[in-house]
């Protein structure tokens, strides 16, 4: 039995096509390695990204009576990109029942971010399919609620852009984002970046990712500067 049907049993789904989820989870590797009924997963993560921008995007608006518009699309852009939508694939378990080909496996296809955030969509796109409207925004809202709910109007700010908007009301110049520190597993990692202008460090910051490291560090330089 498919991996992918342990995933089903835990959101107690019984499915009326199982080839849709099987497409769903299986990457364009697993296809061009097994010829015949195979299809990837591409044409449902389609369907699943525009299903769960609808729904996500509801959600918000009927949690959030008071937010304006921006803040709104900016809580919506947080929890669907792609860090945030291989976190929820980490936590749901899809990576275990990918179908990968031999060589995407070596390479630890079935825990890239990439990867994940696909078949994350792909699967929300085989539920709709399967199931109907009203079972997938069950779900979507099982999934999404706490952290709509619960989010902070820091996670959604882009420090960076602010950061940049400042420098460049004085000057033309960039500022640049330097990693000095890399540590932990592939599961855990620890960031730690500088960013700089004219090759001085205005700022430092950590993150579990790169992008969340040079938030943090934009923060901690404008920090500074409106002392």
């Amino acid at each position: 039995m498919h991996k992918f049907m342990d995933v089903l049993k835990r959101f107690n789904i019984e499915p009326n096509d199982v080839s849709l989820f099987e497409h769903a989870f299986s990457h364009s590797s697993f296809v061009n390695e097994n010829r015949g009924n195979h299809v990837d997963y591409e044409r449902i993560e389609f369907i699943g990204d525009g299903v769960l921008d609808l729904v996500v995007a509801d959600l918000i608006f009927k949690i959030h009576t008071n937010m304006d518009q921006g803040l709104m699309s900016k809580l919506r852009s947080s929890l669907v990109r792609k860090e945030s939508l291989a976190s929820y694939a980490r936590k749901l378990g899809l990576g275990e029942a990918i179908l990968l080909g031999h060589g995407e496996k070596l390479n630890g296809g079935s825990n890239l971010d990439k990867i994940l955030e696909d078949v994350f969509e792909s699967f929300i796109g085989a539920i709709y399919l399967d199931q109907g409207f009203e079972v997938v925004y069950r779900i979507i809202k099982d999934i999404f609620t706490y952290d709509i709910e619960h989010f902070s109007v820091e996670e959604v700010t882009d420090y960076k852009s602010r950061l940049q908007e400042y420098v460049q009301a004085d000057t033309r110049e960039n500022v640049v984002y330097r990693v000095v520190k890399e540590s932990g597993s592939s599961q855990n990692k620890l960031f730690i970046v500088e960013v700089l202008l004219d090759g001085n460090v205005w700022g430092v910051g950590s993150g579990k990712n790169k992008k969340k490291a040079e938030q943090n560090a934009a923060k901690d330089a404008l920090s500074k500067v409106a002392r």
